[in-house]
């Protein structure tokens, strides 16, 4: 039922899927580098010679991510041939069948997914991206695999040196019945070089060492380390093709929106900004005014926005927007790390560039920094200050990924202009 001969596989990835045989068994490693497709296949198989008693259960972020990082490539005949056809699961659905066995689907986006675990006895699990769930979870997890015999299998990309999957588990395999296998981007034999070449060039610095070197490094100092005044701030704006609004909402703290569009010469522009502090300008705005301010800044640039993203905590802003007949209105994706990632990849490729009018992003920009406290506790976040510009730029930038992605793959000309 399963041909391994199908799949063009690693002598890593066989070695790992012909190990996995320790209570914890860990891929991890870079971005497409073939740790999914092991973890999967050395699953199945655990399935398919498992017992009758306990319960298997596959875990991830959400239903919707073990949906598309589990289910759908299970259900991929192109990789898995005749054993596609026995997967079978209902979109939405908490349980799915695979080799005729019943796996129950457990979604695990905070600490109240542990109370799903308690009381269920479990002979095998799958975790999909280990390093997003809570801890909590993964601990309750691991007591509810009491089924004699009884594994689980993860996968994750690397995180912070001191997050609790390290410390806790993959430094201390020699004293837990632990086996892990560390994946690089090259380790992934169906890639082509020119994929590779593409995807190498969507990350820089931190994520470059994560997610193409396949390394646990620590998040520190400059965020946008690879800012340059000299190199991405410009005098002069290129004709656009088009325009997206994001805007970082403040009562207290100030509000910040930034417009971006795509040039004609194939590079992003924050084209202008608009700002209100009302600790220095003494006075606050209602939603109300914050509208009619934002609407007046974009008329008086002749730009109406193809899309607008608001800072998705803005709930009562965004109705204000919308009653006003703002069209194009959007949540802004608010994936933090994700978002950093995105507008570090534009600024390192020298694709984004910021008018020189724009003088509260310039000015957070270089100072936009790592929290250390949170480095401390295993996780990447920026420290909250002098942040709202840049927040903004995040937003629009991260939601707006799928529509200049491409712009990473050829190599940008010098174009600083001061």
């Amino acid at each position: 039922m399963l041909d391994l001969g199908r799949l063009p596989l690693s002598r890593k990835q066989l070695r790992s899927i012909g190990q996995a045989t320790a209570r914890i068994n860990l891929w991890h490693g870079s971005v497409r580098s073939g740790k999914t497709i092991a973890s999967l296949l050395a699953f199945v198989i655990a399935v398919a010679t498992a017992g009758p008693s306990g319960l298997i259960i596959v875990c991830g972020r959400s239903l919707q991510t073990i949906e598309r990082n589990v289910l759908e490539p299970l259900q991929d005949r192109a990789l898995f041939g005749p054993l596609a056809r026995h997967v079978v699961h209902t979109r939405g659905a908490t349980t799915a069948t695979i080799l005729g066995r019943t796996v129950h689907l457990i979604g695990a986006a905070d600490a109240r997914a542990e109370g799903r675990l308690r009381g269920l006895t479990a002979q095998l699990a799958y975790v999909d991206e280990a390093t997003l769930v809570p801890e909590g979870f993964w601990t309750q997890l691991l007591a509810r695999l009491s089924v004699p015999g009884a594994r689980l299998y993860a996968t994750t990309n690397p995180d912070s040196p001191r997050h609790w999957l390290k410390t806790g588990y993959l430094d201390r395999a020699a004293e837990l019945n632990l086996a892990s296998w560390h994946f690089r981007l090259a380790d992934n034999p169906s890639l082509s070089p020119e994929y590779v070449a593409d995807l190498t060039a969507e990350y820089v610095g931190l994520w470059r060492r994560r997610m193409i070197d396949g390394a646990w490094v620590v998040a520190e100092g400059a965020i946008y380390d690879m800012w340059d005044e000299e190199r991405h701030a410009i005098a002069e704006l290129p004709d656009m093709r088009r325009h997206w609004c994001g805007i970082d909402y403040g009562t207290t703290n100030p509000f910040a929106a930034v417009l971006l569009g795509e040039g004609v010469d194939g590079h992003l522009y924050v084209c202008a900004e608009w700002r209100h502090d009302s600790r220095t300008a003494h006075r606050s705005m209602t939603d109300a005014q914050y509208s009619r301010a934002v609407r007046g800044w974009l008329a008086a640039l002749g730009i109406t926005p193809e899309w607008t993203f608001i800072d998705p905590s803005a709930a009562s802003f965004s109705t204000q927007m919308w009653q006003d007949g703002h069209p194009g209105l959007a949540r802004a994706t608010n994936d933090v790390t994700d978002g950093i990632r995105s507008v570090s990849s534009l600024l390192a490729a020298g694709r984004l560039l910021v008018h020189d009018s724009c003088e509260g992003l310039l000015a957070e920009l270089p100072g936009y920094s790592w929290d250390p406290k949170a480095t401390e506790r295993g996780e990447d976040a920026p420290i909250k200050v002098d942040d709202h510009s840049a927040d903004a730029l995040r937003y629009v930038v991260h939601s707006t990924a799928h529509e200049w992605r491409h712009l990473l793959t050829t190599p940008a000309p010098d174009t600083a202009r001061r």
